[in-house]
């Protein structure tokens, strides 16, 4: 068994929460940036985020290998064009290794808090274990997906077969001649159902929507391309850059019904080329313009329903028995185990349920944001000073690499503890004004894309409002997140005051405009020499 370290030190500068793709580029960062004192809170055991849990048969990924990595160390060997989830996970634990960041890492812990002190200007953390955590910044790097979310269907808790989410699949469960029923038939799904079709004797699969599922390029690279990969970085770069540039290209049909209707039309072209059945052809063809809900990709998913042992159920479930699962139609089908392909809790709202997290006084995040997760440029969220986010509400994408997104955000960061450096503050925290006139921005962009074009999707909260995906190019992003708007920020710095029989504290906030005193009424209790830590504020 692995050795972990799962002690935290009383106080560190950074805590990053999390040590997937987002919190290891963090820690990268903040080493190259000369910040080392900092500490990853991960609740698993080993790195690697969505890559470490996912392992499912097929699991891969659905942007190009070349382009799914750091730009600071890509990988010269990828296997194929989308490289599977264990080659992802490798790198991951190699660029670990190569930056030494596991010293930094505290595993096996959750945390379950996170409170500011606005007096002296420090959050602490607190994890499921009892312990607690000093620092300066906050950084969340959970990303969306990592909450399994189980579906709320009567008696599937008193199903006595065998059922998995496919993000906790159990690789020493047999499937060879089972009756297996997949539930949902999302990203997960396509993959790993037409892995497992030739080795049970039937899955039903349960589709409450159909995906747009298009082709995808699964040709290997040869042993002449990883060379030269490996051996002329300048033509690896250019083919990431090309990459990169086709990709962005997708965003156009997002927000021109025209572009769309073509994609639509081939795509739709792709199902009838691949499914023989007529009926289970209309079943697997969505309603709803292309787009609206993530696009897939496999070669496999369509041709998997034209095998015997398939069958597609639409129709609904109604319950779950001991033995079998019946639809809204009364249709009772036996199966001795089910798979979950649900995806995940990607609502901040959900996956934060138990998280205490409270900002400046007054403030608590699931109370600001009960009508829905909002932040300024996905990172920074008003009330809540030196709290940053990696791939928060936002920005989150449908066609592209987000490995893109994080590493802006995390130079955004970075500027941003410089800036508060420079400046000898205390404290930054984005003001309200920016973070509204921002999110009423991304609302009216998202109003004339397909993702409100009447779909339900998990990139929409119940009343249809979009918190996950960014409007526009990724280019429009990373200049964005280039330089630090100064004014859109309070500035603040702690300073001792005499203390003060009205007011405990004062502060100093800069807002990069110009520079006053707060408005404080305090005044110094005559004859004392206490001294109490006030903030106060240049404005």
């Amino acid at each position: 068994m692995k050795e972990f370290n799962s002690t935290l030190p009383k106080y560190t500068d950074t805590v990053i929460i999390g040590a997937g793709l987002g919190g290891i580029g963090m820690g990268i960062g903040l080493q190259k940036a000369g910040l080392s004192d900092y500490i990853i809170i991960e609740k698993s055991t080993e790195v690697g985020g969505t890559w470490r849990d996912n392992s499912y048969p097929g699991c891969a990924c659905d942007v190009q290998s070349h382009l799914y990595s750091y730009s600071f160390t890509d990988k010269s060997d990828w296997s194929k064009r989308y490289a599977p989830w264990n080659e992802i996970q490798d790198y991951i634990l190699g660029t670990v290794s190569e930056y030494n960041v596991r010293p930094n890492v505290r595993f096996g812990l959750e945390v379950n808090s996170a409170v500011f002190d606005e007096k002296s200007a420090t959050w602490t953390v607190g994890t499921m274990d009892g312990q607690t955590i000093q620092c300066r910044y906050f950084v969340l790097a959970t990303g969306p997906l990592h909450v399994p979310q189980f579906p709320k269907i009567k008696g599937l808790e008193s199903f006595k077969g065998k059922v998995m989410h496919s993000a906790q699949w159990d690789h020493n469960y047999d499937l060879r001649g089972k009756k297996v029923a997949s539930i949902g038939t999302g990203g997960s799904a396509i993959q790993y159902v037409p892995e497992i079709a030739p080795e049970v004797e039937h899955i039903d699969v349960y589709q409450r929507t159909a995906a747009w599922v298009i082709p995808r390029d699964e040709r290997p690279y040869s042993a002449a391309s990883k060379w030269i990969f490996k051996n002329i970085p300048s033509l690896r770069r250019l083919y990431r850059s090309r990459l990169y540039f086709t990709n962005e290209m997708r965003v156009w049909p997002i927000f021109n019904e025209t572009l769309a209707k073509g994609v639509e039309f081939l795509a739709k072209r792709f199902i009838n080329m691949q499914v023989k059945d007529p009926e289970t052809r209309a079943k697997l063809t969505p309603d709803y313009t292309i787009g609206c809900k993530r696009i897939l990709i496999s070669n496999k998913w369509y041709k998997t329903f034209n095998r015997k042992n398939v069958g597609l159920v639409t129709d609904g479930i109604q319950e779950i028995r001991e033995n079998s699962i019946v639809d809204k139609n009364g249709v009772e089908r036996e199966c001795d185990t089910i798979i979950l392909g649900t995806g995940f809790i990607v609502d901040p709202r959900g996956y934060m349920d138990k998280f205490n997290l409270k900002g400046l006084p007054g403030r608590d995040i699931l109370v600001d944001w009960k009508d829905g997760a909002e932040a300024y440029l996905g990172n920074t969220v008003t009330g809540y000073p030196n709290m940053f986010q990696l791939v928060g509400p936002n920005s989150g994408l449908g066609h592209n690499s987000i490995i893109f997104m994080i590493e802006a955000q995390i130079h955004y960061i970075l500027e941003s503890m410089k800036e508060a450096k420079a400046r000898g503050v205390d404290y930054l925290n984005v003001k309200k004004s920016a973070q509204d006139d921002y999110n009423n921005e991304i609302q009216e962009r998202i109003k004339g894309s397909v993702w409100t074009s009447g779909c339900s999707s998990w990139y929409q909260q119940d009343d249809g409002k979009n918190f996950v995906l960014w409007p526009y190019s990724t280019l429009a992003f990373w200049r964005r997140n280039k330089n630090v708007i100064t004014s859109h920020y309070d500035w603040v710095k702690i300073e001792a005051q005499p203390a003060s029989s009205n007011n405990a504290s004062a502060s100093k906030k800069d807002t990069g405009d110009a520079i006053s005193k707060a408005d404080s009424k305090a005044t110094s209790a005559k004859g004392s020499s206490a001294k109490t830590e006030n903030p106060e504020v240049i404005a």
